[in-house]
């Protein structure tokens, strides 16, 4: 499926849920309201709320948040006038109820996350979001691991459930234009609905990446202010408005406003500046899904390790989201082989 004949692109800001990673879900009150009201007056077609990890996932496991997902709907909600309110969902670690919840936040946008290999757990929580009244959006994580004709083979099944939309996600930032150009246009030739891409910078490609996707047919593209996310961050909101802008692809974000929001609103609540360093380089270089980042580096420093090495290790055993807690034991083995020699 093509995109449409206006150009038109609909933008969806993930900074309060991708960027959660990279403030260590401490996301605050004041912080929500401030940047949902930005994003909304910039009117961002989308504005996603969640923990890193989506909806339930505050825990031991994944980090902890400050707030609930209700007390996060509840300072997002009252700021939006024109954006939908999104949430991101994946199947395991939210479950049905939390979306009975989001609805009752006023939700409107619904994203069902899965690895790129199991859609098929994602059906019931498709089917619930659809009759609670949401636009559906589904993810196929980790899109790199696996070749164009399985993706549109998962796709398809997502669409069979009821999808509205479906994202080719480079969790990893591990794709390059070729990637993810072969990736986009199967599923637009074998869906017959819209076709989204989300984009990680860890190879410097996520705009590149986000710009390829709309000349190959996506008509959904994520972003973060500033580019804040987990690993090297995410393509970068403002730039993506850029970019589009001068490719002849109207998004409809205020292009002044967007930047204004970066600068003045999200800046002064980040940790430190989104760049690419040495061991998110290594996520998008050895394929690992960018939120393990963090994992990586703690068990880098129990057992003082170079991280870059337990990055490679995860990469070659091809652990995906979910498996947080294998991280600890490759560090721990690779421990072991180091103290043999």
């Amino acid at each position: 499926m093509k995109a449409d004949n206006t150009g038109k692109i609909k933008i969806v800001d993930t900074t309060l849920r991708d960027g959660s990673h990279a403030m260590s879900h401490q996301f605050n009150e004041e912080m929500i309201s401030k940047i949902v009201k930005g994003l909304d007056e910039a009117n961002v077609y989308a504005i996603e709320v969640s923990h890193g990890d989506g909806m339930g996932g505050s825990s031991l496991q994944y980090g902890f948040s400050l707030l609930s997902d209700s007390e996060m709907l509840e300072a997002a909600k009252p700021n939006i006038e024109q954006s939908r309110l999104a949430i991101l969902l994946l199947p395991g670690i939210g479950t049905r109820d939390d979306l009975k919840i989001a609805a009752e936040h006023g939700v409107r946008m619904a994203r069902i996350a899965t690895h790129c290999t199991e859609a098929d757990i994602s059906e019931q929580h498709i089917g619930l979001a659809k009759n609670l009244g949401m636009e559906v959006a589904c993810f196929l994580m980790m899109a790199h691991m696996v070749s164009p004709e399985k993706l549109l083979e998962q796709a398809l099944l997502m669409q069979s459930y009821g999808a509205d939309v479906v994202y080719i996600v480079d969790s990893a930032g591990a794709l390059l234009p070729s990637g993810v150009k072969e990736r986009v246009k199967k599923l637009c030739e074998g869906l017959k609905i819209q076709v989204g891409f989300h984009g990680h910078n860890n190879l410097g490609l996520a705009i590149a990446n986000s710009l390829v996707a709309v000349e190959s047919g996506a008509t959904y593209i994520d972003g973060t202010l500033r580019g804040l996310g987990a690993g090297s961050g995410n393509a970068q909101i403002e730039v993506l408005v850029a970019v589009f802008e001068k490719s002849g692809y109207s998004s409809g974000i205020n292009f002044y406003s967007i930047m204004d929001t970066a600068e003045k609103v999200l800046e002064p609540f980040m940790k430190r500046p989104q760049v690419i360093k040495n061991d998110s380089l290594m996520l998008g270089y050895a394929g690992v899904y960018s939120s393990f980042l963090l994992h990586t580096l703690r068990a880098a420093q129990k057992y003082q390790l170079d991280p870059r090495d337990i990055i490679v290790e995860i990469g070659k055993q091809k652990i995906v989201g979910g498996q947080e807690d294998i991280i600890i034991n490759v560090a721990y083995d690779l421990y072991k082989k180091m103290n043999k020699k």
